[in-house]
């Protein structure tokens, strides 16, 4: 860049100053210097260039402006560069609402998810591309029905309103449900992910949860599935309605054309809702983790069943076991009483037949005692007598007690030592009150 050499005149001082004495220099300004200065800037780049180039200011200005859609072009080409459908130009404006927004833009890739940033430059591109201006500069006709179609679609989708109201109906959005031999092949997850991202748009929760994968637990199938079962959508069909007349002096016309409308959105958000639950019902069936959790479920099901059974068969076993020593036991019981019966009745017999007997002795211990007459035969009064007075002795005596006197007697020898046992014992049985005084005669 060339240099332009400028000289500077001395400054004008006020009346009265010098230079030398009241005037100082700023920097290295003295009365009189040069100084390099270069020009820089956009406007002196455009008179540069339009000099290098020999060009007028408005043989610059086109061709500046053409270098510029160029460049914008260029820009764009790699994220919104779709093919334009020979038939979509054809479009006329007043059909616009059976139009495809998003592939009038060019932006089908994207549709739902598109940003607004991509719409506008979208836009942009098919503006530098379609306007009616730059048609007719390159010889073409000035139709802008297609140039109307473009504004048209950037004014819908620029607005959160109206583009919500053509995402409910833009079926180019929807994905197909896979069919049953289709997700056969392995691709269940692949292909009914694609579905439920595509419906999750219309979801007024978000983040819509993901259908997942053969790994996901029974929780996070179980959340899915529920979400969607209970899925609260924002769809709504008012971009359908049948437009209404703006013509105020028939507002009977214009209040059937509303309800009319409101009955085709409801019929339509029925429709919708059925369709949905359908769809949400067909992947269930085809989820083979569904499948899994619930032969999961029947086998804890019939684990805890089995362990039921064989706790109630533990608990029938134990209680017959315990029945059945409980019985034995009895029996045992029952045994040893009758057997203790039996000894007792034995022994009891024994004593009673030895109580006999021991009668037996007491009784001839008297005969032998010749009756306690004395010397020579006892008389029949006194034999009388002695018999009843043992007997009355004997009747107050204990089996054991009888035993004890047998024992006596049997160790006594001779007539006085017989008798002698004999009052012995009616002393005793009178001391405790057994017997009174000189009831015995014989022995008295």
């Amino acid at each position: 860049m060339a240099s332009v050499q400028i000289n500077l005149p001395l400054p004008v001082l006020p009346a009265g100053w010098t230079a030398e004495k009241d005037f100082k220099p700023i920097g290295h300004l003295s009365h009189a210097t040069d100084r390099n200065i270069e020009p820089v800037g956009p406007h002196f780049l455009a008179h540069a260039r339009r000099k290098r180039h020999k060009r007028t200011f408005s043989e610059d200005d086109r061709i500046q402006a053409q270098a510029n859609v160029k460049k914008i072009e260029d820009d764009d080409e790699g994220e919104i560069s779709e093919p334009e459908d020979p038939l979509m130009l054809q479009r006329e404006a007043k059909d616009w609402k059976g139009q495809d927004h998003y592939a009038v833009l060019g932006i089908t890739r994207y549709r739902w998810r598109a940003t607004e940033d991509q719409i506008k430059r979208a836009h942009r591109k098919k503006v530098l591309k379609h306007h009616p201006d730059k048609k007719a500069a390159k010889g073409g006709t000035e139709d802008d029905q297609f140039f109307k179609c473009i504004q048209k679609a950037t004014e819908v989708l620029l607005d959160p309103v109206k583009r919500r109201q053509f995402d409910s109906v833009d079926e180019a959005a929807d994905v197909e449900p896979p069919s049953k031999s289709e997700t056969k092949k392995g691709n269940f997850y692949k292909l009914w992910g694609k579905v439920f991202e595509a419906e999750g748009r219309f979801s007024n929760k978000q983040p819509v949860p993901k259908l997942g994968n053969e790994k996901s637990s029974q929780e996070d199938v179980e959340n899915f599935y529920n979400f969607w079962y209970n899925f609260d959508s924002w769809r709504t069909f008012e971009y359908l309605d049948e437009d209404v007349p703006d013509d105020n002096e028939n507002r009977d016309q214009k209040r059937h054309v509303e309800r009319k409308n409101q009955n085709a959105r409801r019929k339509k958000k029925t429709e919708d809702t059925a369709r949905l639950r359908k769809l949400v019902d067909d992947c269930l069936a085809l989820d083979e983790r569904i499948k899994i959790f619930r032969q999961q479920a029947n086998a804890q099901k019939n684990k805890r069943r089995l362990e039921k059974e064989a706790e109630q068969k533990r608990l029938a076993e134990e209680a017959a076991m315990a029945k059945e020593e409980e019985a034995k036991l009895q029996a045992e019981k029952e045994a040893a009483e009758k057997a203790e019966r039996a000894e007792g009745k034995k022994a009891k017999e024994a004593a009673k037949n030895a109580a006999k007997k021991n009668k037996r002795v007491i009784r001839g211990a008297a005969k032998d005692a010749n009756y306690f007459h004395g010397a020579g035969d006892a008389p029949a009064a006194q034999i009388d007598s002695a018999l009843n007075d043992v007997d009355a002795i004997i009747a107050k005596l204990d089996n054991e007690e009888i035993a004890a006197i047998t024992a006596k007697l049997n160790g006594a020898k001779g007539t006085d030592a017989i008798k002698q046992v004999f009052q012995d014992e009616v002393k005793r049985l009178i001391g405790a009150g057994k017997l009174k005084d000189g009831e015995l005669k014989s022995l008295s």
